[in-house]
């Protein structure tokens, strides 16, 4: 498998970022991921309904004859479908879909992609509106390319990967019978050219009736190399090369014959990338032996934990270990407390504040909040007008403030007063006393403080309410919920 190319880096805006009180909670599914529904269905029938026949019940042996002609049609298409395919052996190209023999016992976790987590930091520093974490932590898993996954198994059954960045699989045999597929071009120069065409007339081909593979004619000088490639590199772990001998057939088509031709014009070469003095091999299979010879045995290495890109995460070869992860996403995806509590962290060592409000869910800012200390009489009406508001109708966003405090004014005066409320508002919400948030609800801090009697009084409120802000943990038994 190789490693997928560098993508550019998704960087999130948070100006799509939607209104947390509006967030769906819905289940996403990976794309090409059927889903348990459907595939309970019976797929013949879209509705998960199979037709009905409608027998007389009155007969009973009308019954019984309409059971038998339907068990002989059965058998009878089933017989003659095992005939045509003839034996149907296992081929390697289905090797990658092998589910793993017992559930893999790994712990996935989420962390977010270091460049799109600087992104939101930097959006985050350059605002004074608080963000959902909730919301924040389902935006990085909406996307493969903002996500890492990190793998941890335990030390009796590790993880096995091709080199630093290669493949993984819970099955070390599994990973050495395919690594030249997974690692090939990694280590080869694969070049493809065209030929001189093929002089000559030929009256047939043989064919592979496993693959379908064009062979050449039995009397053509290529014929028996190509097919010994083909047996070492599909079947030769599943029969032997006289068993495989039967499965060929010779026709006489000459559009395949034509076919035949032009395919036989495409000469592919391996050329290795690694080695002082380049080498050169004519097959696949030639290569493959020099890769098991000179690579292999050092390759494959054992991991306890593994870090992998989010994009390479959902094309793992190994089904156990990509049902795992897949598993472990719907879950998080649909509550993504280990997500939050990554992002909660790290916004912390970035100098962000965290802190909780309505129902005790998750919000990031550049202020730390802090509920209003100053005796009312200390502050200006306008000030104490705006906190009244706020306190009366939470949530209420900047216009309706204004339409709500600015009423029977003339003109010039109704200016005035929304510059001063403008002023007050930046005020409070840079001092940390208003919170104002993404979707542009305003909103007072949590654990309204009493007014303080003096000036000693409120500077130990202040320093124990932060105290209190510092100290609170991270409970993930805490609703982090939607609306």
């Amino acid at each position: 498998m190789p490693v997928s190319p560098v993508e550019p880096v998704d960087l999130l805006d948070l100006k799509l970022l939607p209104a947390w009180v509006k967030e769906p909670i819905e289940e996403r599914k990976y794309d090409y991921v059927e889903s348990e529904e459907a595939r309970g269905r019976d797929r013949r029938h879209p509705r998960g309904k199979r037709p009905t026949f409608k027998v007389d019940k009155r007969d009973p042996s009308r019954q019984e004859k309409v059971g038998r002609d339907r068990r002989a049609r059965r058998i009878r298409v089933r017989h003659e479908q095992d005939r045509d395919r003839g034996p149907r052996p296992v081929s390697r190209a289905n090797d990658q879909h092998k589910p793993s023999v017992v559930p893999p016992e790994i712990t996935v976790r989420f962390l977010p992609y270091s460049p799109a987590f600087d992104s939101v930091v930097a959006q985050i520093k350059s605002t004074s509106v608080a963000y959902s974490l909730f919301a924040l932590a389902r935006l990085f898993l909406e996307k493969p390319k903002r996500y890492h996954v990190r793998l941890t198994a335990k030390a009796e059954s590790p993880l096995y990967q091709i080199g630093e960045n290669g493949a993984l699989s819970l099955d070390r045999d599994f990973l050495e019978r395919n690594a030249f597929r997974f690692a090939r071009e990694d280590f080869y120069k694969v070049d493809v050219t065209q030929s001189d065409p093929i002089k000559g007339n030929f009256s047939n081909v043989a064919r592979c009736k496993l693959t379908g593979t064009l062979l050449g004619p039995t009397n053509h000088h290529n014929y028996q190399p190509q097919l010994r490639s083909l047996y070492e590199q599909r079947f030769s772990r599943r029969m032997s090369f006289a068993e495989y001998q039967r499965q060929i057939e010779i026709v006489n088509e000459p559009a395949l014959i034509e076919r035949w031709k032009e395919e036989a014009r495409t000469v592919t070469t391996y050329t290795t990338l690694r080695d002082g003095t380049p080498s050169t091999f004519a097959s696949a299979a030639e290569a493959e032996r020099h890769f098991r010879s000179s690579y292999l045995p050092e390759l494959v290495r054992s991991a306890e934990e593994v870090t992998i890109g989010g994009v390479l995460s959902r094309c793992l070869p190994d089904r156990g270990l990509h049902r795992a992860i897949e598993e472990a996403w719907t879950r998080e995806t649909r509550s993504p407390s280990n997500t939050m509590q990554e992002l909660a962290a790290r916004f912390r060592e970035a100098g962000l504040n965290v802190f909780r409000h309505r129902r005790g869910m998750l919000f990031v800012s550049t202020i730390r909040t802090r509920p209003f200390v100053h005796d009312q009489a200390g502050v200006s009406p306008s000030v104490n007008a705006v906190l009244e508001a706020l306190a009366a109708t939470p949530g209420i966003n900047r216009k309706e403030l204004a339409e709500k405090l600015i009423v029977d004014l003339s003109a010039e005066d109704a200016e005035s007063r929304k510059l001063t409320l403008a002023s007050d508002l930046r005020w409070l919400i840079s001092e940390g006393h208003v919170i104002e948030f993404n979707d542009g609800s305003l909103d007072l801090p949590r654990g309204r403080a009493k007014p303080a009697e003096s000036g000693a009084s409120i500077l130990l409120s202040k320093e124990m309410e932060d105290a209190r802000e510092t100290l609170t943990p991270f409970d993930e038994s805490t609703e982090i919920g939607g609306s």
